[in-house]
């Protein structure tokens, strides 16, 4: 008696083998990321155009200026997309900082004054919590480049092999070999 693979379902038909249709999905979802990229980059170039057309012919800079931060907001999403296709992950980070973005997007279009004190409470809670959010981000290494062990990942990749824990204090052990004693 022969037992079942583990990597297809109840029948052992081909076509319902998990790991082809999972491959097949994940190339599915890459064109879909990449058709946004390209939508993105579009919008871009037009929003790019639209900051010309307004700077040449009228000078209003609250609509210029909110055109500014929503092209770097595209920047950003498309940042956020390519780093998606690199590591199939989102970057929490990335997130984060286009998130602040548009909050402060939001609060230069609408103008400071113009918002009530309620409002204005409230949008500082936010960028209080994701400044602290982004802070947390920054102290720690993401967990796919560790779980990966790429060379683009700083923490892990040695040849293959981890960081020993002498390694870290190299320099500071040689420097104490140099200096007498006293």
């Amino acid at each position: 008696m022969q037992k079942r693979f583990k990597s297809r379902f109840l029948f052992c038909d081909r076509w319902l083998d998990r790991h082809s249709i999972a491959r097949n999905m994940e190339a599915f979802q890459d064109l879909l990321v990449i058709v946004l990229c390209l939508s993105l980059f579009a919008v871009m170039i037009m929003q790019i155009w639209s900051i010309i057309i307004a700077i040449t012919h009228t000078l209003d800079y609250k609509q210029v200026t909110a055109k500014i931060l929503f092209v770097l907001i595209l920047v950003e999403l498309f940042r956020l997309l390519m780093i998606y296709l690199q590591e199939h992950s989102i970057s929490v980070g990335v997130a984060v900082e286009v998130t602040i973005v548009s909050v402060l997007r939001e609060v230069v279009v609408h103008g400071a004054l113009e918002i009530s004190w309620i409002q204005t409470a409230a949008i500082c809670g936010l960028l209080f919590i994701l400044g602290s959010l982004l802070l947390v981000c920054a102290k720690t290494p993401h967990m796919d480049c560790i779980s990966a062990n790429t060379k683009f990942c700083p923490i892990v990749y040695q040849g293959g092999k981890e960081k020993q824990p002498e390694q870290e204090f190299r320099y500071s052990h040689q420097c104490d070999k140099h200096q007498p004693l006293t």
